[in-house]
């Protein structure tokens, strides 16, 4: 059976268990989402199937995107993305709701890190930096010597060094279901998610259980 949803980052909370003890959850606006395609391995040369989540209004998709979800009577959605799947066992034009999971199961979870902008060594890698003192005024926050002497007489392509931080994709593995409200589409996992508050985060079934 298939299990795969899109949702949204709510924030996260805290529940009790039936001992008392604090859980710490991140609540997840997951679907209602729908199949808008369902790829195979004759037609496309690989097995997946494409979800459709957030209904938006006409005007903010282009009129291929809008052919593409009428071709199966579905509204505007604003995120389409693929889960790759052996076996899909879903129709195209089927809804995909919460209560495909079930509590205590593993799931992971993909997001896109906040991001920070350009920034230096020591916060990027949490370089130790130079000393304060012995007239080194200026050395406090920068990285240091990262290359070699006369051979090679460059530095290494990779090494950790200032720039961009955060606005990568990350999953978070594992993560054990604590709550499913298929009233109001939310789950809730144990937990931090990867992401700012309403962001796009996918949901599958957990591959290292």
């Amino acid at each position: 059976m298939f299990k795969g949803l899109i949702g949204k980052k709510i924030g996260m909370t805290q529940i009790f268990d039936e001992t008392g003890v604090a859980i710490p959850v991140t609540i997840i606006e997951a679907g209602p989402c729908f199949v808008t395609q369902v790829r195979t391995v004759e037609k496309e040369g690989y097995s997946s199937v494409q979800l459709g989540f957030d209904e938006v209004k006409p005007k903010r998709l282009t009129g291929g995107q809008l052919g593409h979800l009428k071709r199966n009577s579905l509204p505007p959605l604003r995120h389409i993305r693929e889960f790759r799947v052996n076996d899909p066992e879903v129709k195209e034009g089927d809804p995909v709701k919460v209560d495909v999971f079930t509590i205590g199961e593993r799931v992971d979870v993909i997001g896109t890190t906040k991001g920070k902008g350009f920034m230096g060594g020591v916060r990027r890698y949490h370089f130790h930096g130079g000393p304060r003192t012995h007239g080194a005024s200026d050395r406090e926050r920068a990285p240091g010597s990262r290359g070699s002497t006369t051979t090679p007489g460059r530095t290494y392509r990779g090494a950790r060094s200032p720039g961009h931080m955060g606005n990568d994709r990350v999953t978070s593995q594992n993560l054990k279901v604590v709550l499913v409200d298929a009233e109001r589409n939310l789950l809730g996992v144990r937990g931090a998610v990867p992401g700012a508050r309403n962001g796009l985060v996918l949901i599958m079934e957990a591959r290292k259980q």
